[in-house]
Parts: structure tokens; sequence; C-alpha cells
């Protein structure tokens, strides 16, 4: 079986991001996003996909963007138009991950059979936002408790639903 599973971290008003940043720095989310993540396919939105430092290492990226002119020069990633060519990219693969921004994560919503949330205590003023989990869709099978502590501004939960 195929699993999508959108991947993100967002407060508990569904903010995501502002000016193309992240909001927060939580190391243990960082290293749970990677070890979850390395070795299958991400799909991205370009800004998001700019808004790293590059490639991430043992992943294929797949950069969403309306812009028919934009090209990548980075072997590991491949540029697609719409969700839809994203998804076929992905059909053959066991495990994928949307991994956002905002647009890219309302698109996916349909494509997805799981959700991978780590979900920030805390309100933020932000431009990019998660879209609401639709509880008659989605069931949250596992939560996990991280508190504040001297690494981390913020105490978080990992929340995983899956599709109904």
């Amino acid at each position: 079986m195929h699993t999508i599973t959108i991947i993100a971290a967002a407060a508990e008003n569904n903010a995501l991001g502002k000016d193309n940043d992240l909001l927060w720095r939580l190391p243990d989310d960082f290293k749970r996003f990677k070890s979850l993540t390395q070795g299958h396919k991400i799909i991205t939105g370009r800004r998001t996909f700019e808004s790293l430092p590059g490639p991430l290492p043992n992943r294929t990226h797949i950069i969403i963007t309306r812009d028919k002119n934009y090209r990548n020069t980075f072997s590991e990633c491949k540029v697609v138009h719409s969700i839809e060519e994203a998804i076929a990219l992905v059909k053959d693969e066991k495990l994928s991950y949307i991994i956002g921004g905002g647009e890219i994560y309302r698109l996916g919503m349909k494509f997805a059979t799981k959700i991978e949330l780590t979900r920030v205590h805390g309100s933020f003023e932000a431009d990019t936002f998660f879209p609401k989990i639709n509880l008659n869709d989605w069931k949250l099978v596992s939560e996990v408790y991280h508190p504040k502590d001297e690494r981390h501004q913020y105490a978080f939960s990992y929340l995983t639903y899956e599709r109904k």
C-alpha cells in the first residue's frame, strides 16, 4: 500500500511560518523530521524549497511551482507544475512525504493517508497556515508530549493522524 504522509509543525492557531521562515527552532522536531523523511521522496512548494539551505540529503525533492520557466540544477530535484503531477511521481513508492508549505498542504490533504503533525503549544503571528484537520476524515492514533526545556523554547506534541 502507498502511504502519502503530510509532515508539518504548526501552532495551536495553525501558524506555520512568516516571511518564508519558521516561527520556532525545535531541535528534537528537526531530528524527527530528518529520521522520518530520509530515504524518501518529498513533495514541496517552490518557496518552501528555496527556504531550505539546499536539497536535504538522502531525499528526492519534488518541487511544485506554477512558474513554467522555473529551473533547478540539483540532480536530486524534479520540478512539476501541479500537486497531481507530484503525486504521479510518488505513486510507486511505499512511502512519501508532503513537507509544505501552506498551499501545498492544503492541496495535498485529499491525497494524504497520514498526517505527522508537531503541534507547537502556543499561538503565533504568521502569514502561512496549516489547513484545519477535519476530524470526520481523520483519526488521532498517537500523541506524545514534549515539554519546553533548555533546548526548546516551546512545549509541543507529536500527533499522528490516519485517514478514517
